[in-house]
């Protein structure tokens, strides 16, 4: 099982690392800059040796980085459409220089113009940021649908990657909160919502999940992360998606509402909840 939690690094990659390890978890998902703001700050390069050594010693999955919520590619506002052009391009060359796997983010939500002005808007925006050199996943993230989002449907995420210039580097990241909160349901049809997403995306292009219960009710269109089994999902169904064999040997980042201690209990509790079924 690959599990981690979102963790900041503040305090620098190499103690985010050795927090990661005392944690218990063997992945972990960062922003890739502020997540409300547009500053960053690089690491070191000592700083960032130190990190892959700690990461390549204890076996870490898959990384993720997450792009700001700032960001809204989908926009057709000058200003905000050019921020997220340039925090998709910077941050995707610079994850990829730091050797992060893969970087995640929200498609964004048109704001009025329509849902197809505003995937034209994202597969512009993901074209002039990827140049098919990277090594880097670029990940749309499934969303719950409020208000204008888009990617909340399947179809909307197929549509972006296909009509990509180098669909190669993009993916998809699946949250389960967003995914139940959107319609999906996993609770009782676990099953077909994997047989819909690979019959219309394709499951080789799912390469993380983001792995949260969900504060508001099925089909209610609301993004409210609970903690694991605390929520209108449950633990039983969770578990489900967490020992699914099509889904298993995926990464599977928590972002729960919890501390660090509290995250260190909820992944010990699930590696329990998995070595007894």
């Amino acid at each position: 099982m690959i599990i981690g939690t979102h963790m900041s690094i503040a305090g620098g990659l190499e103690k985010t690392a050795k927090a990661v390890v005392a944690m218990e978890a063997n992945t972990m998902q960062i922003f890739s800059r502020n997540p409300r703001g547009s500053n960053f700050k690089d690491p070191t390069d000592k700083e960032m040796a130190a990190f892959q050594e700690i990461r390549r010693k204890q076996g870490w999955g898959p990384l993720l980085a997450h792009a700001p919520y700032t960001m809204n590619p989908a926009s057709n506002q000058e200003k905000i459409y050019e921020f997220a052009c340039m925090v998709l391009k910077e941050d995707i060359a610079r994850m990829d220089r730091l050797e992060i796997e893969n970087m995640v983010f929200h498609p964004g939500s048109h704001t009025g113009i329509g849902v197809e002005e505003g995937i034209k808007n994202i597969v512009a925006a993901l074209n002039q940021a990827i140049t098919g050199e990277e090594r880097i996943m670029v990940l749309l993230e499934t969303m719950s649908g409020k208000g204008t989002e888009i990617g909340y449907e399947f179809e909307q995420l197929r549509e972006i990657r296909d009509r990509a210039a180098h669909p190669e580097r993009i993916g998809v990241c699946l949250d389960t909160c967003h995914i139940f909160s959107a319609g999906y349901d996993i609770v009782n049809d676990l099953d077909g919502v994997i047989y819909e997403f690979d019959r219309i995306i394709g499951l080789e292009h799912l390469k993380a999940i983001h792995f949260n219960d969900s504060c508001t009710p099925f089909g209610a269109k609301k993004d409210r992360h609970a903690t694991i089994g605390n929520g209108e999902i449950g633990m039983e169904a969770l578990l489900r998606v967490l020992t699914h064999p099509q889904l298993k040997a995926l990464p599977f980042y928590l972002e729960t509402p919890l501390e660090d201690s509290g995250h260190k209990e909820e992944i010990r509790m699930l590696k329990d909840k998995v070595g007894a079924a």
